[in-house]
C-alpha cells in the first residue's frame, strides 16, 4: 500500500504555513515534505510538526537566491563554498526536525559555462556531501527536473542521474524519482521504475502535463502504485502538485488509500 506525504509547499497553500500541518493531518496524512523550511525559526517548524503528529520526510538544501532565478548550487562552478554552507544549514535543520532525506538541487549554470566543468564540480560536491550526510545519518538525494518547469536545469534525465550515482558510488546518495518530471522528459515510467528501484530513495507524483492532481492527465497512477508495491518500495510518495482549485476538494483520488474525500468535479 502506498504511503503518501503531503508537500506543504504546494498543498494547502490556501492556508498560512502554520495551519497547513494540522490541515494535512486532518486529511489523513502522517508525513509531509517542505521545500525550504528556513523562512521561520526551526523551533516553530518542530512545534507545528509535533502538534499535528507529522513526520517530515523530505526537505531541500538551500538553493541560493530563488528570487533572482537560482535553483540550486551543487553544479555551479565557483559556488562550492556556498553549497557547503547551504549543506551545513540543511543538516542542522534536518536533524533538529528529525528529517532524514535532503534533496540537493543542481542549479541552472550560465550558458557560458562548460558543461564538463559543471559535471566535475557536481560530482565533487555530491561526493563530499554524501560522505557528510552519511556521517550524520542522513540520505542525500538528486532529482532530475524537467526543462520546461526549470529551463536550463543541469540534471534533467534519469540516465544522467544514474551516471552520477555510479560516479559517486555512495550508499548515502540516492535518487529522488519524480514521476511527473520523468514523464515530461523521458516517459516509459514503468520501465524506469523497475530498472531504478534499487537506487530510489524517495518518490514524488503529480498529474501530467499540468502538474495538478494525479487523477488528471496522461499517467495511470493506480497502475503505477500497484507496480511500486510489487517492486517492494517501502518509502514515502510525496504529493508534489498544484491543486486545480482547493486542496481538500481535489483529494478524492487518494481516498482508496485513506487520504481525503471525494471530489465530484474530478469524477465527472
Amino acid at each position: 500500500m502506498p504511503h503518501f506525504a503531503a508537500n506543504l509547499s504546494m498543498l494547502f497553500t490556501e492556508k498560512p504555513i502554520e495551519e497547513r500541518f494540522e490541515a494535512a493531518a486532518q486529511q489523513g496524512f502522517s508525513a509531509v515534505e517542505i521545500h525550504f523550511p528556513y523562512d521561520a525559526p526551526k523551533e516553530k517548524y518542530r512545534n507545528w510538526l509535533q502538534k499535528a503528529e507529522l513526520e517530515l520526510v523530505l526537505m531541500n538544501v538551500p538553493a541560493g537566491n530563488w528570487a533572482t532565478g537560482e535553483r540550486g548550487l551543487a553544479a555551479l562552478p565557483g559556488r562550492e563554498d556556498d553549497f557547503a554552507a547551504a549543506l551545513e544549514d540543511a543538516i542542522t535543520t534536518a536533524k533538529f526536525l528529525d528529517c532524514t532525506r535532503l534533496h540537493a538541487m543542481a542549479g541552472v549554470p550560465e550558458h557560458s559555462l562548460d558543461r564538463k566543468h559543471c559535471e566535475e564540480v557536481y560530482i565533487r560536491n555530491l561526493t563530499k556531501a554524501a560522505q557528510i550526510c552519511g556521517q550524520e545519518g542522513l540520505t542525500l538525494l538528486v532529482e532530475p527536473i524537467n526543462g520546461r518547469d526549470i529551463p536550463g536545469y543541469f540534471l534533467q534525465h534519469q540516465d544522467h542521474a544514474l551516471q552520477l550515482l555510479d560516479h559517486v558510488a555512495s550508499p548515502h546518495l540516492m535518487l529522488q524519482y519524480d514521476l511527473y518530471h520523468c514523464q515530461v522528459m523521458d516517459g516509459d515510467l514503468s520501465t524506469h521504475l523497475m530498472a531504478q528501484m534499487p537506487w530510489i530513495g524517495h518518490i514524488q507524483i503529480a498529474g501530467v502535463p499540468d502538474r495538478h492532481e494525479p487523477a488528471e492527465g496522461e499517467v495511470n497512477y493506480p497502475y503505477l502504485f500497484r507496480l511500486i508495491d510489487h517492486l517492494g518500495y517501502q518509502g514515502w510518495i510525496g504529493c508534489e502538485y498544484h491543486p486545480r482549485v482547493e486542496t481538500v476538494a481535489g483529494l478524492g483520488w487518494a481516498r482508496p488509500w485513506g487520504i481525503g474525500g471525494w471530489d465530484e468535479a474530478l469524477e465527472d
